[in-house]
């Protein structure tokens, strides 16, 4: 966007990975990279832990003075006896998944109202230990290391749990506070002619602009929105098989009034090395993020282990209405986004990706057959032979650059100012 001469931004709204209060810009830019290469760190440091114990322990062996002969053999177990292990160990961790709905009912309603989010989170982080060691015991005989890996890799997320204070805000404190306030900071910074800008979202980005023009088409205002470009995102998702409805018994009203927080990144950052290493039982996990050969390991390792964050309770809840009749509603429950978005004035590119699990083509879909034909464009990215596109091979592909980029591009060029 910039070698093209827009004035480019980004939004991080709040309670995302590199946010904090500060007043000078380089204080806040020092510190957001010390704090992502601390929660890279702090990912990593149980893996690497695991792995230096292992080749010091091989390396030890060759100098022990105790004779080879009195080490006792340990068999390995074959290709086929670990496939049935996988097997045995993955079937676990579904029926275990079932019953994290139940101890957060069951364990965390137990504590009182006034506790503390820190102790709550510590309790939570424990549950998760003990399960997954539960899981680890069904399986016999069990895979080698992986409980060790397991418990070592959740004790060190619990220093990044322990760095959170407060998370009380919703979708709706987004869309009235954060976009409104990086908007007008932006505009009085670029000071543009027309007084409008070009916004690009992806994922909950593109449901925020989405929102803001609904909201502004229903009360009749102007949103100060040349174009927008939204990238795998919907304003309802009730027609499309989205595997975000997996987040759903989470956000039943009676368990999530006691736990104030679900720490999604510290999960699949826990969850990271049965979805890179041998025996791969989570592997599922990096299609549901990136389709085959489409992005970077390097990246993907990166995007996993740094962009997902923690999630207030309120916000999931909120966004989960997305998957109920009316669509997307606001935090009353009276005002449903998709009912206005056909009074919006601003011309739309809606993108979607032909693997995307998380919001599948049909849910964008969903949403743009509502804009006024005049105003939507729809892109589908992928071909059927391959190669394919999952929800951040949009903007984080190998070929995001060379398809993606000049297709977002070309739109908002349209509309821009400059091009005027």
């Amino acid at each position: 966007m910039c070698e093209q001469g827009f004035d480019t931004w980004i939004l991080e709204v709040r309670g995302a990975g590199l946010s904090m209060h500060g007043s000078h810009p380089k204080d806040i830019e020092q510190s957001a990279h010390a704090i992502s290469n601390q929660m890279e760190a702090v990912a990593v440091s149980g893996a690497e832990t695991v792995l230096s114990a292992s080749q010091s322990s091989s390396t030890n062996t060759t100098e022990s003075p105790i004779p080879l002969e009195s080490e006792i053999p340990v068999e390995l177990p074959t290709v086929w006896e670990e496939s049935i292990l996988v097997t045995k160990l993955t079937e676990t961790f579904i029926t275990l998944s079932d019953r994290v709905s139940g101890f957060l009912s069951e364990g965390l309603l137990e504590l009182k109202q006034t506790s503390t989010v820190a102790s709550q989170i510590q309790d939570l982080s424990q549950k998760l230990i003990n399960i997954i060691e539960e899981g680890q015991r069904s399986v016999s005989p069990p895979l080698f290391d992986l409980q060790e890996r397991l418990t070592t890799t959740m004790e060190d997320f619990q220093k990044q749990l322990d760095m959170i204070v407060k998370y009380d805000w919703d979708f709706d404190h987004y869309l009235e506070e954060d976009v409104p306030a990086a908007m007008k900071y932006i505009k009085a910074q670029t000071k543009p002619e027309d007084g409008k800008l070009v916004a690009v979202g992806h994922s909950m980005g593109g449901i925020l602009l989405y929102s803001m023009l609904s909201r502004f088409g229903a009360e009749g205002k102007e949103p100060g929105l040349a174009a927008i470009v939204t990238l795998a995102s919907s304003l309802d998702y009730t027609s499309s098989k989205s595997t975000l409805k997996l987040l759903l018994p989470l956000a039943d009203p009676a368990q999530v009034l006691n736990v104030p927080i679900v720490p999604l990144g510290a999960l699949l950052t826990a969850a990271y090395p049965l979805t890179s290493r041998p025996p791969y039982v989570l592997s599922w996990l990096n299609h549901m993020i990136s389709a085959q050969d489409m992005m970077h390991p390097e990246l993907l390792k990166k995007l996993v282990l740094n962009n997902f964050c923690t999630i207030p309770a309120k916000l999931l809840l909120q966004l989960t209405s997305a998957f109920r009749e009316g669509g997307l509603c606001d935090r009353s429950g009276n005002f449903f986004y998709k009912d206005h978005i056909h009074k919006i004035n601003v011309p739309v590119l809606a993108i979607a990706g032909d693997r995307d699990a998380i919001c599948p083509p049909e849910a964008v879909q969903e949403t743009a057959k509502l804009i006024p034909e005049g105003l939507v464009s729809y892109k589908l990215f992928g071909e059927p032979d391959g190669p394919h596109y999952a929800h951040y091979d949009l903007v984080g592909g190998r070929l995001a650059v060379n398809e993606v980029y000049p297709c977002v591009v070309e739109f908002l060029s349209r509309y821009d100012d400059i091009e005027k």
